[in-house]
């Protein structure tokens, strides 16, 4: 009989269960969206809905397993991921009972209150963990304590959200270092946590639950759990981990200097780096990877693909129309249009994601600059090749950042997500990094990752590596073009000096900052 591997992933915007089969094809996927409701009682809170995330979760577990037309004892196990950062707590009794996404803010006053009176803590802490405090567990949890005391005083465990689809599956709450890594209380090289540190806030680290290494099995489903999902009661539950660094194990990217772009709504520069390497100007974000013994020094450009979306949305209805008539996707119709611009778009300079300055971590006001009033040099087709442009200048200049502190480069960038459908983007990658650029055949390589990692639980795969050697697939290569080189190399360093001085105007307080960190 076939066996089967089932990927539960719990997203910012979305839950899906995707079923690969033996030889890392995916044969089914079921997709539900959701979104997380402010509590009015509090500025920038983003509760994570836990009964209707988790009904949602099991329709599309049922509608998988249907579209796959296969039967629950065929599933050999399941894995889950998630959103980084995002955390649920417990009762004693096991009961999640409370729980934010990845984007709450919440805790803003606990930030500023923390960097002002324990300076010297978030310094610490991110030298052992690689966090700082703006997206960490700890402000939020001060900020339970101090306003739902009641609340608090239930808490007996915390965990991921990832970890929280497991335990819902099994009845075991456990975590994992990839994404309990994001908490910002997880050691960088013993992958534990750090005891201890809550306790000089006044927290306890009793809260923290036993760590297991992703593709270790923890559990079975619950008879429960089956009812909810379909799935055979006793199935393994596997550990899974954190959506980027299983995302990344799931392109093969699993030993030390190899890298990755994620292009989707946010991109994330990644390159593996050995255990040794730390950030002194607190700049980078530094992960734990999935794969033992490595971690992950990370950039993030913002809204890169929210700012395509935007523009779409607001520039090119006629493109969307012709899309809705004729089946085709309207980015690419504005792209076709944008390989007509020269390289240089016209020298126009969009204005959007800084690069990573993890420490004091803060966009410019969103904007676009040097446009001319020739419409054949800033219309749609110019506007659209210059955000693609700006998209990879700074994602080369986040690498290079990368590249400088672990001294050095890797052979080739693996490109995934939305962005890699884009022939001519993956092509202006290459050429502006100036390395040569691979996408592979499975673009959203985050279910794969963690369905590498129930298939590692159900004995298919020994590690992370050998499910990469036997399940990943390459699209297609692109190699740089160095005419082009010195043209993107100008570019790069004209967007810094305007970027400079559009983060002064923000400063200044004549323009709005596009986001900034919890605590700024």
């Amino acid at each position: 009989m076939s066996r089967y591997y089932l990927a539960i992933d719990a997203g910012t915007g979305s839950g899906r269960a995707v079923l690969f089969d033996d030889d890392g094809r995916q044969v089914a996927a079921s997709q539900a969206e959701w979104w997380h409701k402010s509590d009015p009682r509090f500025p920038g809170s983003m509760d994570f809905d836990i009964a209707g995330n988790w009904a949602l979760i099991g329709a599309c577990v049922k509608a998988a397993i249907a579209e796959a037309g296969i039967s629950p004892d065929a599933i050999a196990a399941v894995s889950a991921t998630s959103m980084r950062e995002a955390i649920v707590a417990y009762d004693r009794a096991g009961k999640a009972i409370w729980a934010c996404a990845n984007v709450d803010s919440r805790a803003v006053d606990q930030v500023r209150r923390l960097q002002k009176e324990r300076p010297e803590l978030e310094r610490a802490l991110y030298g052992a963990s690689g966090q700082t405090f703006a997206l960490g567990a700890l402000p939020r949890l001060l900020w339970i304590k101090e306003n739902l005391p009641e609340l608090h005083a239930r808490i007996a465990h915390v965990s991921m959200i990832s970890d929280w689809v497991l335990a819902e599956l099994s009845g075991v709450i456990a975590s994992d270092p990839s994404n309990g890594g994001t908490t910002g209380l997880l050691s960088l090289t013993t992958r534990d946590w750090l005891r201890g540190e809550l306790e000089k806030t006044g927290l306890s680290s009793a809260i923290l639950p036993q760590i297991h290494e992703p593709g270790t099995v923890i559990g079975a489903v619950t008879d429960a759990a089956a009812e909810a999902t379909g799935l055979r009661a006793g199935t393994p539950v596997v550990m899974g981990g954190g959506d980027c660094q299983i995302g990344t194990a799931g392109l093969g990217v699993v030993a030390v200097g190899e890298c990755a772009v994620f292009g989707g709504t946010f991109w994330q520069q990644i390159v593996n780096v050995g255990q040794e390497i730390v950030d002194p100007g607190m700049n980078l974000r530094l992960n734990p990877h999935v794969v033992p013994g490595i971690n992950q020094a990370e950039a993030i450009s913002f809204f890169v693909g929210a700012a395509m979306r935007w523009f779409r949305d607001a520039f090119g209805q006629e493109e969307m129309a012709r899309a809705a008539e004729t089946g085709a996707d309207a980015y690419a119709l504005l792209e076709e249009q944008s390989k007509a611009v020269p390289p240089g778009a016209h020298g126009i300079i969009p204005i959007l994601s800084d690069v990573m300055r993890y420490g004091r971590w803060y966009h410019a006001a969103p904007s676009l600059l040097n446009l001319s009033i020739d419409a054949q040099k800033a219309g749609k087709p110019a506007i659209f090749r210059a955000l693609q442009e700006n998209a990879a200048i700074v994602a080369a200049r986040n690498l290079d950042a990368i590249f400088t502190l672990s001294g050095r480069r890797p052979e080739r960038i693996v490109f995934a997500a939305g962005a890699a459908k884009s022939p001519h983007w993956a092509q202006m990658l290459a050429t502006v990094t100036g390395l040569p650029v691979v996408t592979p055949r499975v673009k959203e390589a985050t279910a794969m990752g963690c369905a590498a990692a129930a298939a590692i639980g159900a004995g298919r795969f020994a590690d992370f590596s050998e499910a990469a050697s036997a399940w990943v697939r390459w699209d297609a290569r692109f190699e740089p073009e160095p005419h082009l080189k010195g043209l993107y190399d100008e570019a790069g360093e004209r967007w810094a000096a305007a970027y400079r001085a559009q983060i002064e105007l923000v400063d200044r307080g004549i323009t709005t900052s596009m986001w900034k960190a919890p605590g700024l």
